[in-house]
């Protein structure tokens, strides 16, 4: 087993952010005593106090933090140390006005709230280098430290900036990326709509305009945007390690934000961490969630990752903000825990009585130590404490599902045939489906190594590389099942259609051409037959031409009628499936079982709401069971379950609600 990414902590990490600023001296002391009660760890402290530890540029108060970590260090409690970026206090704004972020519309973005300031304004960049320093000067060797924590949810709420030193930073991003104007004029097809730019000052970024911008530049802008986030990233993580030797971590917030590419962030960090919200709206928030961790562990390259924030009931920030209900935030902690989350942490500790977060939930909430809320969290820590085997276990999956942020940032431009087909919603409703059959996946990039997996998914792959598109070739003809959903492989790297037509690039793979679109009306339906199985289709239909394909599904009705819908196609060794239409989560069962039967893929038959994901040790499997549904659940199990200390001979009992991990000796066996 390789090392840790936290070597300096044992067991679960558990806790969460700490803001003791917010409250007398006195308080701290009935903090940690708590904590203690809790069963807590780990706090991350810092993380918004750059006015409190440089109350005036180059002046630094350490003393309160001093006293602060000596506290939680003697109270046996671990320190993840913020750099404080994410909240330059008032003197900066005041000293430096034009480090402020403009908005696409000309809006000038002040203090008063939380965010970066100019992701490419020198002042900042040199500010944040400044403090990350100091503090890891001061508290490189400090016993407390076991991490650092650079800035908060990069991209979130500040992105794109369209400010005169942001517009500066793109001109000559896109300069060292394109090196002269007429391979930038080509990459944009500035032929389109008179765009042609023959002066690089008449570069401008995709702001306010009459009608849309250039596609393929604001395809461009998401790219330099990330990459400028990222890059203040390094400064502070290069300040840090000028001085400590600590992992560093930023919290990432996977399929929630979508401003930052995490498939290259993965790489800058030493701990991939997460935070991940309940979407209120959505009655089964829980796949949502579940997927967001399978998302976290798979940038995390399969190792062991740190949920960074989760609420323990209501956020604050939503249009209706639902209560957790009893036992809810136990399910969400060990769907976490069971797809490879190594920390279970939350925002916050104390909830705060001022300012905007002040109905967010907490760890120790306003109704104090003898709510609920407290006590399923005392609950948790000891149950975290029963389950410290899994750390370091990792979760093998069979099954990929493509997830590719390029692809995501331009599918959700404007001026698609449908703006009712987006990437998000193709995701989770494939997602969901491998959930609901108890399918554990991971989240791969196109141009990854695919080879391990029997089956790969590619629920929303409209921007594919020529390089990723030969990937999954050459995936299926050496024996790999590759499903597509529509409206996949449309566009290259630069938004442009590909040579050849619609989904070109695949034609080898998928048997199969698209010649035209076919998106339906608001409230329009039509049918496919699946071999005798009709579901109904929405949204979207194609007009699919075989190239040696098979048809699986014919449309019944709407403007393909009698046209395929769904094709399977033998190429080399493997079997490459094509749905050119936007089924649901139940339309896709019957168009599943027939993948799965390519793919030699068997699922395992749990209960429906019943999610099992299986953590590998060396000597050991640990199978994490949730059950949300209203009702017990049996599955056929042997071994130990670990929260009761219980034996278990072939069925397991779980009650409604509720968890349980089962150690068995080591199974044997792997991927295709």
């Amino acid at each position: 087993m390789t090392a840790h990414p936290w070597p300096l902590l044992d067991g679960i990490a558990y806790g969460g952010d700490y803001n003791p600023e917010q409250w007398s001296r006195d308080v701290w002391d009935e903090d940690v005593a708590l904590m203690r009660k809790a069963g807590v760890n780990l706090v991350s402290v810092g993380i918004f106090s750059w006015a409190m530890l440089e109350p005036r540029e180059g002046e630094f108060d350490f003393s309160w933090l001093d006293e602060l970590l000596d506290l939680l260090h003697a109270n046996g409690v671990a320190v993840d140390l913020g750099t404080p970026t994410a909240a330059p206090p008032a003197w900066f704004y005041a000293t430096y006005p034009d480090a402020r972020v403009v908005t696409a519309d000309g809006t000038v973005l002040g203090f008063g709230s939380r965010g970066m300031v100019s992701h490419s304004a020198p002042e900042y960049r040199t500010a944040i280098a400044r403090v990350a320093g100091e503090l890891a000067r001061r508290y490189a060797e400090h016993p407390a430290v076991v991490l650092w924590h650079v800035h908060n949810e990069y991209g979130a709420p500040v992105s794109d900036d369209f400010s005169p030193r942001a517009v500066a930073a793109w001109r000559e991003w896109l300069r060292e990326r394109y090196g002269s104007l007429d391979a930038l004029n080509a990459a944009w097809g500035t032929a389109f709509w008179g765009q042609v730019v023959r002066e690089w000052d008449h570069v401008v970024a995709p702001a306010a305009t009459a009608s849309i911008a250039n596609p393929s530049t604001k395809l461009d802008w998401a790219r330099f945007t990330d990459e400028q986030l990222r890059a203040c990233f390094r400064i502070e993580r290069d300040a840090i390690r000028a001085h400590a030797t600590q992992p560093v971590t930023t919290n990432f917030m996977a399929h929630q934000n979508y401003n930052t590419d995490l498939w290259r962030w993965a790489q800058e960090v030493d701990v991939v961490s997460d935070d991940h919200y309940l979407w209120s709206p959505d009655p089964d928030a829980h796949v949502g969630l579940a997927l967001s961790a399978d998302l976290t562990r798979s940038v995390a390259g399969g190792r062991p990752w740190m949920l960074m924030e989760h609420s323990t009931s209501a956020v604050n920030w939503q249009g209706r903000n639902i209560a957790k209900r009893p036992g809810e935030m136990h399910r969400n902690a060990f769907t976490h825990l069971g797809r490879g989350a190594d920390a279970i942490m939350f925002f916050q500790w104390r909830a705060s009585r001022s300012g905007a977060e002040k109905f967010h939930s907490a760890m120790l909430p306003h109704a104090g130590a003898s709510s609920r809320v407290f006590r399923e969290v005392v609950d948790l820590g000891a149950r975290l404490a029963a389950v410290e085997e899994l750390r370091g276990t990792q979760v093998r999956a069979d099954v990929a599902v493509l997830y590719d942020w390029e692809s995501l940032w331009a599918q959700d431009l404007e001026w698609r045939p449908s703006d009712a087909l987006g990437f998000r919603e193709r995701v989770r409703a494939y997602y969901e489906r491998l959930w609901r059959d108890g399918v554990t996946v991971d989240l791969a990039h196109p141009e990854h190594d695919l080879s391990r997996y029997r089956l790969v998914v590619a629920p929303a792959s409209y921007l594919l590389t020529q390089a990723a598109a030969a990937n999954l070739t050459a995936y299926v003809e050496a024996g790999g099942t590759l499903l597509v959903s529509c409206f996949s492989g449309v566009v290259d790297e630069h938004d442009a259609v590909h040579v050849g037509g619609f989904g070109a690039p695949l034609r080898t793979a998928l048997g199969v051409a698209v010649e035209e679109f076919l998106p339906m009306r608001e409230g329009e339906t039509c049918a496919v037959d699946l071999d005798g199985t009709e579901v109904t289709a929405d949204v979207w239909t194609e007009d699919v031409v075989l190239h040696g394909a098979e048809v699986r599904g014919t449309y019944r009705g709407g403007p393909a009628d009698g046209m395929p819908a769904v094709t399977r196609h033998r190429h080399g060794q493997g079997t490459g499936w094509y749905v050119s239409t936007a089924l649901g989560v139940d339309a896709l069962a019957p168009v599943l079982r027939g993948v799965y039967a390519d793919a030699g893929v068997v699922p395992p038959g749990h209960p429906e709401g019943l999610e099992v994901v299986t953590r590998q040790g060396g000597t050991a499997d640990f199978h994490v069971v949730v059950n949300h549904r209203a009702e017990p659940a049996e599955l056929a199990a042997s071994g130990t379950e670990l929260l009761s200390g219980a034996p278990v001979d072939g069925t397991f009992r779980v009650g409604p609600g509720d968890v349980a991990v089962i150690r068995t000796p080591r199974a044997q066996g792997g991927g295709r």
